[in-house]
């Protein structure tokens, strides 16, 4: 089955994929460095080091054994994963980590809402990785979000999250709604008002207690993740109150919650992993990574209940991805740099899709078994590999500003106000724009 939907000349692909795993010696021995066995004068007396790595959420490495198969190759060095549950918990403390010079660990990782930030206030911190990686083996807008005016590169691509569309099979078709990948998109093959209008459709004879999606918040972020201009524009001013994105996914968030259409759960807390385990939403906004989320909290017992299809509408769009960088405060600058390259080469970054389905963000892996030719069995042997590679290569390049994390949680914040507390549209903007405003500046 092929899903081909073509605008301006792009189209996007669903097919079916069959799974094959890497042979070992392909994910052991690709984008290992030649002279990676390099200790510094820090290393203890046997010559043995250990480097640390720190990030937030789930990054796949210890999910795909990545650590330990790198200690395999080199036996002097030790990799530990310092991991913070939330990002919004992990970024304030790196800062003051930067600010201050210690306690940072040899790589960290950073949230794209967070790169423009990191990359205009503390570039100077971070080692030049362009000297370490070649940065057109990523998607170009990927690598051109962690590089500074005059060309430094202080974070390597891990992930990137192209959109799709979730949805539980199993409560569609007590809703009489259709559960086929092709028919579901067709449902909403005119865009995100498409997709309320299925919502709208749902509710009428869905099961008693159910909604049709998860979270309005995160169906604001999908609609705006679309948008070339979302917070910021070219020269850095904030234009997130006259955003065309930001109106259409404010005023389709509102729509949503004055229709009932949503459960009102902030995603990946424990009601919302609990409503997944319990199948009371029909629907979630998926950019690539999400699939892990979901599945990890929904469980064994809702295994094959899931499916993935095309997003709404034919805007190709990004929400989310993450970078690695290198402190120059850290022991070990160049066995870091080098830890970073392996883990961005492309079996590795394969490697990490096949455990958790975070879609890799260095383009030579879009061509290996298991992206180009791998399935999600818990998602029905959802299509992902092609569908996401084709998107990848087609989202347009977006403008990213300093504070787009800040603003997306302060409106998501409001949003979630309008669905659990009933709020009215206008006094959840005014309180989103004055959080805003106090956070910018």
């Amino acid at each position: 089955m092929r899903i081909t939907r073509t605008v301006a000349g792009r189209s996007r692909r669903a097919a079916v994929l069959v799974t094959t795993g890497l042979t070992a010696s392909a994910l052991l021995l690709t984008g290992c460095s030649s002279d990676s066995d390099s200790s510094d004068t820090s290393s203890d007396a046997n010559g043995k080091i250990t480097l640390t790595v720190a990030d937030y959420g789930q990054f796949g490495y210890k999910e795909a054994g990545l650590f330990a198969k790198y200690h395999e190759l080199h036996p002097n060095i030790t990799v530990k994963e310092d991991t913070t549950a939330k990002e919004e918990d992990y970024y304030p403390k790196l800062l003051q980590q930067l600010t201050s010079g210690s306690g940072l660990a040899d790589v960290q990782g950073v949230e794209v809402g967070r790169i423009k930030e990191v990359v205009d206030t503390k570039a100077d911190q971070f080692a030049d990785l362009s000297k370490v990686i070649d940065v057109d083996d990523w998607v170009s807008w990927k690598e051109k979000q962690a590089t500074t005016k005059d060309g430094k590169v202080i974070g390597a691509g891990t992930d990137i999250g192209p959109m799709s569309l979730c949805y539980n099979t199993e409560l569609f078709k007590k809703a009489g709604l259709p559960t086929d990948r092709k028919a579901v998109a067709a449902k909403f093959a005119g865009g995100w008002e498409d997709y309320l209008k299925l919502g709208e459709e749902y509710q009428k004879n869905a099961p008693a207690k159910t909604y049709f999606m998860d979270s309005a918040s995160a169906m604001f972020n999908a609609v705006v993740s679309s948008s070339p201009k979302q917070y910021y524009d070219e020269s850095g001013k904030p234009i997130y109150k006259d955003s065309p994105g930001v109106k259409q996914g404010w005023d389709l968030a509102a729509e949503a919650a004055d229709k009932k259409l949503t459960q009102g759960l902030a995603q990946f807390g424990d009601p919302w992993k609990a409503a997944l385990r319990k199948s009371t939403m029909a629907t979630v906004v998926c950019p690539a990574w999400m699939a892990a989320q979901i599945s990890d909290a929904a469980g064994e017992g809702n295994k094959g209940k899931w499916d993935i299809t095309t997003a709404p509408g034919e805007t190709a769009s990004n929400w989310g991805g993450s970078f690695l960088g290198v402190p120059t405060a850290g022991k070990h600058v160049k066995e870091a740099g080098e830890l970073v390259k392996w883990l961005t080469a492309p079996e590795q970054q394969a490697a990490v899709f096949k455990a958790t389905g975070l879609f890799p963000s260095n383009k030579g892996a879009y061509d290996l078994a298991d992206v180009k030719t791998g399935k999600l069995p818990y998602f029905n042997d959802a299509p992902i590999g092609e569908i996401y590679a084709d998107e990848a290569k087609s989202i347009p390049e977006t403008v990213i500003g300093p504070k787009d994390a800040d603003i997306k949680n302060a409106i998501s914040t409001q949003i979630n106000n309008m669905e659990q507390r009933g709020t009215s549209p206008e006094k959840a903007w005014d309180a989103a724009v004055d959080k805003v405003d106090k956070v910018i500046g």
